[in-house]
Order: structure tokens, then C-alpha cells, then sequence
């Protein structure tokens, strides 16, 4: 088994204030994969003090030597990536293939995307006569989910340290190997001693202590709407800067006459990515009426012929949900859709037929929903797909718009009405006809998903404050 029983904090490996530990279980089999030591409020503090003291030298560096450290840093993740993927397929139940090219690449994909940005940044802005610093923010902590560990890990880290930040990251209880691997990166490449810190540990005992730290400057968060609010209040009596990426319940609108066999295939793919646990996933697929009994008999059939299997072998199938308690809240939230008088168009309750053991999900279809359902109000997180049917574009928006999230949303049909429709989607990214996630663009949500962006130059801009140099400034 697996033991993450240190922090790095200060450029070292360090033992923590507490002794309390937690197991991860593999949700393929059901048994102890790793075992990781929960951070306390005074590891919290020392972190803080180590990033207080590297940050004057740190935060005065140039551009050139932060690229140069992000080019460092790209070279020695990429000799890591087979651990990193091995890791989340054991910690999280990633199938391996899907570990080892878009769960461990976004890694590198967002460095990649980062050192672009930082080289076409510009530090300092005329406003006529006066000009605009952007200057580091300060200490930043950085909490994170388990669903995609390096993407949310490295989109946040490479942009904090590029803007001229120290940070302190926080990774999920759940996935503290590849996070420990990272920091391992990062130690190789030379960051300096106490840019990077890391402190394993949960929310309620590291999450709240960085949110209430006086010392910290700004936190950046991803994970559920629920916990976001928390870490919010948590960090309003020290007016810290709050940036948060959280929930979703994106619409996948198949405008009026669109070929289903075009539209329907490429949405279902992205859903049952990552089992369905990712925040921007297209959880709801809105068809227009004439065309509803038919999408719903080729989405039953792409997603009743989903294999399900273990995540350690290489091929084309989905794996489990990360725990057991998101596989009883799946199953709960399937059974309130039937309940509500959802029909159940391929898969439903239980595992898929021939695994006993592990957290598998049957990928599901739930047909003849209505928008008030539960499963169509609530973020699911599981390979579970509500399809609604609209009368006319007006109603597709607005049953589109009716949720309480922003996150995302997707268009399939004429690219010509597709941009006409996107204005009036509330949501911070809408993809149209199958785009996917670009780490140049800005990624991050209205409403309930919350606020702020990340990737290239918008995340880079996040973790930066602007100073106004105003009077006698020589040209």
C-alpha cells in the first residue's frame, strides 16, 4: 500500500503537527490502495510562513526566470506521467488509457498553455501618461478536486507560480498520490524552497484552515457549490480574493432538424468520459420533440453498449465512480428520477451484470424527463444521461438557462443558428458541434458554478493584482 504520510513544505519533506491518517480505497476492488496523513492547522501555518518567506525574492523574479523554471518543470512531468496515471487509475478508477492521455496530459497541456501566455504577457500597461503593474497576488492557497487531479492541479499551480505567487496546495483526500508525485516534479525542477508547498489533508481540517488564514492572500477552489460556499464564508473575515470553479448541469441542445447521427454520438462520448465525473459533462440533452423517440433509442444504444470494466486494463470502457458514497448518491438520484416518472431507457439500478465487487455504475438513460425532475436539478456525477424534450428554440434556451448552475453548455446542429443561440445560454463556455475544452480559453462559470477563470492568459491575469503608477513616471 501506498503511504503519503509527509508534507512538503519549505522545499522539504516534513512530518506532520497531527497523526491522524485516512485510507483511499480502490473503487475497482474494494481494497486499501493508499493511506495519507491528514494536515492540521499548523502544518497549515507553516506552509504559510515558508511561502511568507520565499515570496519577497520570488515575487521580485523576472519573466525569463519563471519561464525558464515552467520549462524545467514541463521536462521533468513528462518523465512522470506513467506514475501519475497509474496513480489516479488506483485512487479514482480512471480506466489506464484515459489516465495516461487526457487525465495526466492536461498536465502538460496546461504548462504548455501557461509558458505561451506568460511569454506574450505584458507586466506593465500604458493608460496614457500613467501606466498599469501586474504584480503577483501574494500567498495563495490552492484546493482541488479529485475527478481530473492534474488538470485542476496544474491549472491553477503553473499560473499561480508564473504571475510571481507562493502557493499552497491542498489536493483531494481522495487522489493524494498523483499530487505527491507533482510535488515531486516540482522538487526536481528546482522551485525554489517554500514557492511550492504541499499539505495533504480534507477539507474540514486543512481546507477551513487556509480559507481562515490571515497570511493567505487569495484561495483558489474547485470542487462542489456546496463546499465552495463554505470556503467562502470561511475566508470573509480575512477579505481574501475568492476564486471558485464549481458545479455544473450543462444542456447539450440538438437544435430542430440536426442528423442525430452527426450530433448525438460525440455528446454521449463526452458524458461517459471519466465515468461521467467532470463538471462541465453535458448532463442534460435537450431534442426537439419530433425527433425525441429517436435520439433516445440511439443514446440507449450507445450507452447500453458502454463496456464497463476494470480501469487497470487498457481498452475502450469506462471504469468505476470514485467511492461508495457517490455510487449510493448515483443510485438514489436514478431511483428519484424513476420515482418522479422518469423512464429508464437503458441500464438503471445496480451494477452492470457481472461485477460484484467495486463501485460500478451502469451507464444509464433516463428518457421522458421533465426539467423540475431531481436528476435533471441535481449534479449527478456518474455515467447517468436525462434526455428533455423542447418544442422550439425558445423553449430549448430556457429550459437550458432554468438551473441554478453556468458552467457550460453545447450546441449541436447549424453552426449559423448555433451562434445565434450561444449569446443566450448563461454559461461561461458553450461548445458547438463537438468543440472541446481549450486551455488558451477562459474556463469557469455563472451563477452556482461560481466565479473568476482559469487557463492561459485569463488564469494567468487571476492570480495577479493591478497597481496604478500614477504622477511623475518617466517615459
Amino acid at each position: 500500500m501506498n503511504k503519503y504520510l509527509q508534507h512538503y513544505i519549505g522545499g522539504h519533506w516534513v512530518d506532520s503537527e497531527g497523526s491522524e491518517t485516512r485510507t483511499v480505497i480502490n473503487p475497482a476492488t474494494e481494497d486499501a490502495v493508499s493511506e495519507v496523513v491528514m494536515g492540521t492547522a499548523g502544518d497549515v501555518d507553516k506552509a504559510v510562513q515558508a511561502a511568507k518567506q520565499a515570496f519577497p525574492s520570488y515575487s521580485q523574479s523576472t519573466k525569463e526566470e519563471r519561464l525558464a523554471l515552467l520549462k524545467r518543470i514541463q521536462d521533468e512531468y513528462a518523465k512522470r506521467v506513467p506514475d501519475i496515471a497509474q496513480a489516479i487509475t488506483e485512487e479514482m478508477g480512471c480506466p489506464i488509457n484515459t489516465s495516461s492521455t487526457a487525465q495526466s496530459g492536461a498536465g502538460l497541456g496546461h504548462i504548455a498553455s501557461t509558458i505561451n501566455a506568460l511569454e506574450n504577457f505584458e507586466m506593465v500597461e500604458s493608460t496614457g501618461d500613467n501606466r498599469v503593474m501586474f504584480e503577483a497576488a501574494g500567498i495563495v492557497a490552492l484546493i482541488t478536486p479529485w475527478n481530473w487531479p492534474m488538470n485542476q492541479i496544474v491549472a491553477k499551480v503553473a499560473p499561480a507560480i508564473a504571475a510571481g505567487n507562493c502557493v499552497i496546495l491542498k489536493p483531494s483526500e481522495q487522489t493524494p498520490g498523483s499530487a505527491q508525485i507533482f510535488a515531486e516534479v516540482l522538487d526536481a525542477a528546482g522551485v525554489p524552497a517554500g514557492v511550492f508547498n504541499l499539505v495533504q489533508g480534507d477539507g474540514p481540517g486543512v481546507g477551513t484552515a487556509l480559507a481562515q488564514h490571515p497570511g493567505i492572500d487569495m484561495i483558489s477552489f474547485t470542487g462542489s457549490t456546496r463546499a465552495g460556499i463554505q470556503v467562502a464564508k470561511n475566508a470573509a473575515d480575512t477579505v481574501k480574493r475568492v476564486h471558485q470553479e464549481l458545479g455544473g448541469k450543462s444542456p447539450f441542445i440538438v437544435l430542430p432538424g440536426t442528423p442525430l447521427d452527426k450530433a448525438l454520438p460525440a455528446g454521449a462520448g463526452g458524458m461517459l468520459l471519466n465515468s461521467g465525473q467532470s463538471c462541465v459533462a453535458p448532463t442534460r440533452f435537450l431534442i426537439q420533440k419530433d425527433q425525441y423517440d429517436d435520439a433516445v433509442k440511439m443514446l440507449a444504444d450507445i450507452f447500453g453498449s458502454k463496456a464497463v470494466a476494470d480501469p487497470s486494463k487498457e481498452g475502450d470502457h469506462i471504469g468505476p465512480v470514485v467511492n461508495k458514497a457517490q455510487y449510493d448518491k448515483i443510485q438514489n438520484l436514478i431511483e428519484a428520477g424513476i420515482k418522479e416518472g422518469a423512464t429508464v431507457a437503458t441500464g438503471g439500478l445496480g451494477r452492470p451484470e457481472g461485477l460484484e465487487k467495486g463501485y460500478y455504475v451502469q451507464p444509464t438513460i433516463l428518457a421522458n424527463v421533465s426539467n423540475d425532475m431531481t436528476p435533471a436539478r441535481e449534479e449527478i456525477f456518474g455515467p447517468v444521461l436525462v434526455v428533455i424534450p423542447y418544442d422550439d428554440v425558445d423553449e430549448a434556451v430556457e429550459i437550458a438557462n432554468d438551473t441554478p448552475y453556468g458552467l457550460g453548455a453545447y450546441i449541436a446542429g447549424d453552426p449559423s443558428l448555433a451562434v445565434k443561440v450561444a449569446p443566450r445560454i448563461r454559461a461561461g463556455s458553450v461548445f458547438i458541434n463537438s468543440g472541446g475544452l481549450d486551455f488558451a480559453s477562459p474556463f469557469g462559470g455563472y451563477k452556482q458554478s461560481g466565479n473568476g477563470r482559469e487557463f492561459g492568459k485569463f488564469g494567468l491575469e487571476e492570480f495577479m493584482e493591478k497597481k496604478a503608477l500614477i504622477g511623475d513616471i518617466p517615459a
